[in-house]
């Protein structure tokens, strides 16, 4: 029987690793995911949880551990934020060109220089072709589900690739909420033991980590690529039967809040489209038809979605927490690569909330005057950096 309890993000998310029943968590501190692996650590020492807890001595050993334990056949789990994850970088192309489906939670955080612990995505983003499904969540406790959902999804045999869990650093990993703990049953329920032949063994030895020349490595390239189609449809198929045997579900890679009719409308990822939804509510009584899209699969990207969404907006506009720096927002791109090819939708770029500065309602409530504004027909700046002190 599930229960609820007051919890963070982090302590939410260390919950669906338990509950997932790894075999091995290799774990390293960093600010602001260091909560959650400590959290991990307490349901080892009281008996709540049986599985090889490591404690290593960097990011890099700790993925490094990640990769040995699932050659070996092992369910993994690991941790990072930032500096941590960048120093993790090398080991990320491993475990995925390998197929190993690790599963991780990023507490997304600004990078250095200037040096800065508080939230962005930038660190994620940094990331972005290292061959990883990177999922995005809003609240604790999508990311106690999402953890649970990853595994479904990496330890697909037709998937097989690592999964990335992104909780906004401190907006989400150190804020507290209500959250509904399922039950270790209905969870086994929905993910069985982790089986698999990509493991090393001496009745049926094998090359993993291999070296291939020139003549093959397009293939193995072509062969992840076609896995990241493919997951588009598993991360839905998950998701949907998360929903029918615990309850909740988030829309698989995208999710719509009132945009049935909406003329104008925002694209968000992370905690921001709970703010964006509470104003969306608000405008929508002042009776503006207003919309936000929830970005939840940044790889595989929802590309047919997008481009399905030519000329139904006015105007359409992305708020990134993350900038490419001599180009634009990092998800914009995405979006306005889908939507390329004769859309009359007016496409605006908002740049906030970097190195963990507030986003509040009336920044959102502003942005989508500025769409109305582009809807209309008025001249605004396509990317536009909101909030500055020099504003």
């Amino acid at each position: 029987m599930s229960r609820k309890a007051f919890l963070s993000a982090n302590e939410a998310a260390a919950h669906g690793v338990r509950l997932s029943r790894p075999d091995v968590v290799s774990a390293y501190p960093i600010t602001p995911q260091t909560t959650l692996v400590e959290k991990i650590a307490d349901f080892l020492a009281d008996g709540e949880a049986d599985y090889r807890y490591m404690m290593v001595e960097s990011e890099h050993s700790a993925m490094a551990s990640a990769l040995g334990a699932s050659m070996m056949g092992a369910r993994t789990f690991t941790a990072s934020s930032s500096q941590g994850l960048l120093y993790m970088c090398e080991m990320l192309s491993y475990v995925s060109g390998a197929r190993h489906p690790v599963v991780m939670v990023d507490a997304n955080r600004s990078t250095a220089t200037p040096w800065n612990i508080y939230g962005d995505q930038r660190d994620a983003f940094s990331m972005r072709d290292s061959g990883w499904i990177m999922l995005f969540v809003e609240s604790g406790q999508e990311a106690l589900d999402t953890v649970i959902q990853a595994y479904r999804i990496a330890e697909d045999p037709e998937i097989m690739t690592p999964v990335m869990v992104n909780l906004d650093g401190f907006t989400l990993t150190h804020t507290y909420d209500m959250v509904e703990i399922p039950d270790q049953e209905t969870v086994d329920r929905y993910l069985p033991a982790f089986r698999t032949d990509n493991k090393m063994s001496l009745s049926a030895p094998k090359t993993l980590c291999q070296t291939v020349g020139p003549d093959f490595h397009t293939e193995g390239r072509y062969l992840q690529q076609a896995v990241f189609e493919k997951a588009k449809q598993v991360i839905a198929g998950a998701d949907a039967e998360y929903g029918r045997i615990i309850g909740r579900s988030y829309g698989g890679m995208t999710e719509e809040y009132r945009c049935g009719d909406a003329e104008t409308a925002l694209v968000a990822a992370g905690s921001v489209a709970g703010t964006a939804r509470v104003v969306v509510d608000e405008l929508r009584r002042q009776g503006k038809k207003v919309g936000l899209i929830k970005l939840r699969s940044y790889r595989p990207f929802p590309k047919e979605y997008f481009a399905g969404l030519r000329d139904r907006f006015a105007a359409l506009g992305v708020i990134d927490r993350s900038i490419s720096f001599g180009f634009e927002g990092t998800i914009y791109s995405e979006v306005k690569a889908c939507m390329y090819g004769g859309t009359k939708t007016a496409l605006g770029n908002f740049i906030v909330g970097l190195g963990g500065r507030d986003i509040p309602k009336t920044q959102i409530a502003q942005m989508y005057d500025k769409l109305a504004r582009m809807a209309a027909g008025e001249p605004e700046k396509e990317i536009q950096f909101l909030g500055m002190r020099w504003e």
